[in-house]
């Protein structure tokens, strides 16, 4: 997200002395991703965030495989998944490949004995049900129901929920998730053409660093191992930042839908892109006005992406039977399109109050056995007519 922001107390110029009160140094800490030449920030730090006192044995958190090679239309009923204690536990990857993993969290709370941090991918939470903070070093962002928040990797963060029912779909991106180019100047202004722009931002707020020495446990997720280190003082000791690379919020609610004459293909309700995978958001919008519009999609070919169809809310006006939570795979190669009768019933609607994440990824998934659990079965003869 090329946006600049800063908060707290930093110097004038960057890797200069910077005294604490006592007259140590504040440790200096150049946080950023694809070397550096990508988005990073500055980070104060009250102590070096290199004190380990020990580690634990890693363990695996690699998604065990069911299905490596899919062409078979698939439904998932994700509001089958048990809610759980904790979050780290309650995360279930369902869909995988060598871009990004995707899955369902239903946490009860964020165990506060430990922080964590995903040192493999960035991070994209939407936030489905429940409402909380996300704490990171950078500051504080309040989320709620229908907030997309990003984190990018290496971030360490807690989340602190209201309540303990809660329903998140999650990715994980092991390339920088970003707004898309066309959305943006030469100088990474979001244009007027676009559906969302930076006063939408949810920005880290309520800098507050942290003194505190003792034994902090932080859980690191790396090539699908979980790695749990004790450091010796509090992660979150920042003092003040400034840079363009930190997490944020956006809600799927202030994203203006695009809207036309006839019916718009997919790119027109995207929202984020990453490599080999974009993420779009379907809105309660107007429907076409051209006399004799037909609202629904037409039948199309996914030939060089898969679609993945997360349902958060209303009447998904294409589908037949479809409940919120629910998780459909049409894989690429073979075409899919309206249920029966769908386009026949589109016909004449003035809008729709759909809310629902697409996510396309270029390359095949595959099919956990965590997916497997919560599988429809004979999805794929739904469009079979009567």
């Amino acid at each position: 997200m090329p946006i600049y922001h800063k908060l707290g107390k930093i110097p004038k110029k960057r890797h200069t002395v910077y005294r604490k009160e006592n007259g140590e140094l504040h440790a200096e800490e150049l946080f950023g991703t694809q070397g550096f030449s990508g988005f990073s920030s500055l980070v104060y730090h009250l102590h070096p965030p290199t004190n380990i006192i020990r580690f634990d044995e890693p363990y695996s958190v690699e998604p065990k495989i069911a299905v490596a090679k899919n062409m078979k239309p698939l439904s998932l009923k994700g509001y089958e998944l048990k809610a759980e204690k904790d979050f780290i536990e309650s995360r279930k990857t369902l869909l995988v490949n060598n871009d990004l993993h995707i899955g369902l969290a239903a946490p009860k709370n964020f165990s506060k004995d430990y922080f964590y941090k995903n040192a493999d991918a960035d991070e994209m939470l939407f936030i489905h049900k429940g409402s909380g903070v996300l704490r990171t070093m950078y500051g504080d962002i309040p989320f709620e129901y229908g907030d997309y928040l990003v984190i990018p990797r290496g971030t360490i963060y807690q989340i602190d929920f209201d309540s303990e029912d809660n329903k998140i779909l999650f990715i994980e991106s092991f390339s920088p998730i970003l707004t898309p180019n066309r959305y943006r100047n030469n100088f990474g202004q979001m244009l007027e053409h676009s559906p969302y722009c930076e006063r939408d931002y949810k920005l880290p707020q309520n800098l507050k660093a942290i003194d505190e020495k003792g034994e902090y446990k932080i859980k690191v997720k790396k090539q699908g191992m979980m790695w749990t280190y004790y450091y010796a003082y509090h992660p979150f000791d920042v003092v003040g930042w400034d840079g363009y690379h930190f997490p944020y919020g956006i809600s799927i609610h202030d994203f203006e839908p695009i809207t036309g004459r006839i019916h718009q293909p997919p790119p027109v309700h995207q929202q984020f892109e990453a490599h080999n995978f974009v993420v779009c958001s379907f809105v309660p919008r107007l429907y076409d006005y051209h006399p004799d519009a037909i609202p629904a999609p037409y039948h199309h070919s996914n030939v060089d992406s898969d679609e993945i169809l997360y349902y958060v809310d209303g009447d998904f006006m294409s589908r037949n039977h479809i409940e919120m939570g629910q998780i459909t795979l049409h894989p690429g190669g073979i075409p899919h399109g309206p249920h029966p009768g769908a386009a026949e019933r589109s016909i004449g609607k003035k809008e729709t109050k759909e809310l629902a994440v697409m996510i396309d990824p270029f390359r095949p998934m595959q099919i956990t056995e965590e997916a497997v659990k919560i599988e429809l079965k004979d999805y794929y003869k739904s469009w079979l007519e009567d």
